[in-house]
């Protein structure tokens, strides 16, 4: 491993990025027989490491600091893959082919990979730079706040999403008073059906979770320069001695913005990954491509299976096998002892078939748009999970009166059809 300064020259393969999607790169390049140099460029200093623990395992303490790391030292010299760590590259030239890092060194490129990411949304009212104020994305971050857990006696989370939800669980299971404050209507709104959305906040509101929705942040009050509590729009004070911050991320386009490459609500890539320069492509959560499960409309993930999805597939087509990326999404989410899992993008459905029973805390909800299935979710239910997925990739879906049909035996029906029957 090198870090930071001491970079070799050479040309090959630079991937910008170091999270679980530029890595996959790297990985897949050597395991679809890739020779040339590869550096792979992270800004965080050690190795990559995976994120999804951050707001659950490892806040909880169930999994150590090194538990989280990807691959061993020992991994990138046997699979000769240069990690430059922690380093940061300010620009790209598109003419002479080359990547200016901070450090001052040149990286010389064949192909280029943008795997930057994307940062947390920030809160912007006042108060929201205060001590106590944190957000959850890198492992720094998940470090602070868990310093902060042990003492913590009122919380309060600004946003009903994964990161927050998730948090607001596990803070909640260590008798901390949490409430949860969500502009929309209901938690989850972007990515769950009604019926889904409405299981998940009776079952967090059980578990002791305090919600308010359609309710704006207009501010954050301190104490001493540290939080002491959370302003909303109808002059309500919650009093809190940590705020979580959970309302988004934005792509990192800025790199491929100033080298003059298309940004459209990410980089934009075509269905082979590819940017508007043959010698550039993007994966993962900065990257917008056309997706057929949207309709053909173009889209911007934010998931790991889709960044390393992205990247096996052009690992493929660097290494002379080109195919367009056609992965079914899905997400998942584990709060508390509910585990959701969501396939497909069910955005503008026009019905929801419930499957299962709620009240056992294990269900499906099977989503349709004009009755074609667009993708549901299941929460304790995995191995029901795994059909939706397969039914569409290749283009097929059982009806939504099958669905809701539970005297249907519906693996062996998703079987049939998968088998032609």
């Amino acid at each position: 491993m090198v870090e930071g300064r001491g970079v070799s020259g050479g040309t090959g393969i630079v991937i910008l990025g170091a999270g679980q999607g530029g890595l996959q790169v790297a990985t897949s390049l050597r395991d679809d027989g890739y020779r040339g140099a590869i550096r792979l460029v992270g800004e965080e200093p050690g190795l990559p490491y995976q994120r999804p623990p951050l707001s659950k395992a490892y806040l909880a303490g169930k999994v150590h600091e090194g538990g989280l790391d990807l691959r061993t030292e020992d991994f990138f010299r046997e699979r000769e893959i240069e990690l430059l760590a922690p380093e940061r590259a300010l620009r790209i030239d598109r003419g002479t082919r080359t990547v200016g890092l901070a450090s001052g060194a040149v990286l010389s490129y064949d192909r280029l990979v943008l795997a930057t990411g994307s940062r947390n949304r920030l809160l912007t009212v006042p108060g929201a730079t205060l001590d106590g104020v944190f957000y959850l994305r890198l492992r720094t971050e998940a470090d602070l706040i868990r310093a902060r857990l042990a003492q913590a006696r009122r919380i309060v989370v600004v946003g009903a999403g994964f990161i927050g939800l998730e948090f607001a669980s596990l803070a909640a299971s260590l008798g901390i008073e949490v409430t949860v404050v969500e502009a929309a209507s209901r938690p989850m709104a972007r990515s769950l059906s009604v019926p889904m959305s409405d299981y998940f906040r009776q079952a967090h509101e059980a578990a002791g979770l305090r919600f308010l929705f359609e309710t704006a942040v207009t501010g954050v009050t301190g104490e001493g320069g540290r939080a002491s509590g959370v302003v909303t729009a109808d002059g309500a004070l919650l009093p809190a001695d940590l705020v979580l911050v959970g309302i988004g991320v934005v792509p990192n386009v800025e790199l491929a913005a100033e080298a003059g490459l298309a940004v459209e609500n990410g980089i934009r890539v075509d269905e082979y990954l590819a940017t508007g320069d043959e010698a550039i492509s993007a994966i993962g959560d900065c990257a917008s491509y056309p997706s057929a499960f949207a309709g053909g409309r173009r889209i911007r993930l934010e998931s790991v299976q889709n960044a390393v999805d992205q990247a096996r597939c052009l690992a493929a087509r660097l290494a002379g096998r080109p195919a367009a990326y056609d992965a079914v999404p899905w997400f998942w989410s584990d709060q508390g002892r509910m585990k959701l899992q969501i396939a497909g993008l069910t955005a503008g459905h026009d019905e929801a078939v419930p499957r299962g029973d709620p009240g056992r805390g294990a269900f499906s909800v099977f989503c349709y748009g004009g009755g074609r299935l667009l993708g549901g979710g299941t929460v304790n239910r995995p191995a029901a999970h795994n059909i939706a997925p397969r039914l569409m990739a290749r283009g097929l879906g059982v009806t939504p009166a099958e669905a809701a049909d539970l005297g249907l035996d519906l693996k062996a029906r998703a079987h049939a059809l998968l088998e032609g029957g």
